[in-house]
């Protein structure tokens, strides 16, 4: 049963494609073609970061290293990401949500969810202010978005899936029980391979077998996110949209452009990547309880390992030497690195801002 108080009006905007979009208007070439924005195939090889639609078709899918979307279409177009360009383009779409609503939460530069419980015109239908918000997309930028509509987050994300591109799907009140009950069980927030592939041993597959379980016994197999599931499944959602999301971690990662093999080295990015971050600590002002180092292995196996402190920490030598020491205790001379990275969370209090040396804001390559 759903939540018989009081109901949001929700719209969650996903971007279509958007990288793979924006590179797709602006070079006209590029338009009906496969393209994939991301690093090239050649030498060590790049991530995808958006394929778009036409790549799709091909199998090519985000985070895929370039060289197998190369294999899977041998004629597509690599292009390398313009981030200023998407981050003028999303500050656009900004604009155009504000014209409905000031509860925006952003979740990345192409998804935002709006509540439009009062809106700002006084429209008063949640889908009429989606159906605008398209329209505007479309005329103003000349590009597409997805929505879904909903009385809460969780059931109007999982909306503005179902029919991408460029597609608008409501799901009211009344409704809402039976989407749940008829969803496929990787398709809930929360829920990555393991723990789908745990579901189907248990012979999980919908939210209507979900929805068989007590939230004890969700509890005992999943953990905390047992009593979210047992929620959800019947479409109770009361996370609110939150305008100015706290800061959850602060960090910088870097790819190679060849395997590490020796610990030495691994030790020297180490270093270049804790100064990176230390000064964008410094930049907004952060001190952090937690850090993690974060390792991709040559075969795309990815481990993260942290240390947390009593007290929040933003010295250069902390965050270093805290990197090193999780990285020695996994070191394995077979193991070849092809990703560090180092990030801070679980923030605390602001810190006076005494650093005379000017904050690096520039972002570590990621492709």
């Amino acid at each position: 049963m759903t939540d018989k108080g009081y109901l949001r009006k929700i719209i969650h905007i996903d971007m279509d494609a958007f990288y793979a979009s924006v590179e797709q208007r602006d070079n006209p070439e590029y338009k009906g073609k496969p393209i994939v924005v991301g690093g090239l195939p050649q030498g060590r090889g790049g991530v995808v970061a958006t394929a778009s639609y036409e790549a799709r078709k091909f199998g090519i899918r985000s985070a895929m290293p370039s060289k197998k979307a190369q294999q899977l279409c041998p004629h597509v177009i690599f292009v390398f990401p313009r981030f200023a360009a998407y981050k003028e383009v999303s500050a656009r779409i900004r604009e155009i949500f504000s014209r409905y609503t000031d509860l925006i939460e952003p979740l990345s530069l192409d998804e935002a969810y709006l509540d439009v419980t009062d809106d700002k015109l006084g429209i008063g239908s949640a889908l009429e202010i989606a159906k605008q918000i398209r329209e505007a997309i479309k005329n103003e930028l000349n590009l597409t978005a997805s929505a879904g509509v909903s009385i809460n987050k969780f059931v109007a994300k999982t909306a503005s899936d179902i029919n991408k591109p460029d597609g608008l799907t409501f799901i009211g009140p009344s409704k809402i029980e039976s989407f749940m009950e008829q969803l496929p069980v990787e398709k809930f927030f929360g829920v990555g391979k393991v723990t789908a592939q745990k579901m189907k041993l248990m012979n999980i597959h919908t939210g209507a077998d979900l929805k068989k379980l007590s939230e004890e016994q969700l509890s005992r197999h999943f953990g905390k996110i047992g009593r979210f599931f047992y929620k959800i499944v019947r479409g109770i959602d009361d996370r609110p949209v939150q305008p100015n999301r706290e800061t959850k971690s602060l960090g910088a990662e870097d790819t190679f452009s060849r395997d590490l093999t020796t610990l030495e080295e691994m030790v020297e990015e180490l270093d270049k990547i804790a100064l990176t971050v230390f000064n964008r600590l410094q930049r907004y002002q952060l001190k952090g309880r937690t850090i993690t180092l974060k390792i991709k292995y040559s075969d795309f196996k990815q481990i993260t390992r942290n240390q947390s402190f009593t007290n929040g920490v933003n010295d250069l030598a902390t965050i270093a030497e805290t990197a090193k020491e999780l990285l020695v205790k996994t070191f394995s001379e077979d193991q070849k690195v092809r990703l560090l990275g180092i990030s801070l969370s679980n923030f605390g209090e602001s810190i006076p801002y005494h650093n005379n040396r000017s904050a690096d804001n520039s972002q570590l390559e990621l492709f």
